[in-house]
């Protein structure tokens, strides 16, 4: 399976998500089955019912996420060395050529995307269309409204 690029902060959130699971919400719904089996006849127990599909979407999400951490390439974007182009991790701040808008960008992998915090998925058609450039360039992008331009104005890592 090929590695999935996450910064180092994506990886921390997912492991805490890891532990939460494991150590708060594993051992809760385990309570919820084994009081609603208290309960008696299991065919008519709705609560039953819910705490198996609660624990079904917990032991899934268990298994989702130790499946990222094991083949995902952690990268700490203040010790990138991109030489000012756009590289994984890296901030991009843009300014939209037709509207003067600007606005900030770092590139992430696809579990840490946030567009309100300005997190924006490895993957998407901006910043495929950002990646390698320098400051100075113009990146288009395809959207659903058109091709825009977006002049690099800086890129930093942190």
């Amino acid at each position: 399976m090929a590695t999935i690029p996450i910064t180092k902060r994506g990886a921390e959130k997912l492991k805490e998500e890891l532990h939460r699971l494991k150590t708060v919400e594993r051992p809760s719904v385990i309570t919820a089955i084994a009081e609603a089996r208290a309960q008696g006849d299991l065919s008519e127990n709705a609560d039953y019912d819910a705490a198996k599909d609660r624990q079904g979407f917990i032991e899934g999400r268990i298994q989702e996420i130790e499946g990222k951490l094991s083949v995902a390439q952690v990268i700490d974007p203040s010790a990138v060395d991109g030489g000012g182009k756009v590289v994984f991790g890296a901030t991009v701040e843009l300014e939209d050529e037709e509207s003067g808008d600007a606005v900030k960008y770092q590139i992430v992998g696809e579990d840490e995307a946030d567009l309100k915090q300005g997190l924006i998925n490895i993957s998407s058609p901006i910043a495929r269309a950002l990646i390698g450039k320098e400051e100075g360039d113009t990146a288009e992008v395809q959207a659903p409204g058109g091709i825009r331009r977006y002049e690099v104005v800086g890129v930093s890592y942190r």
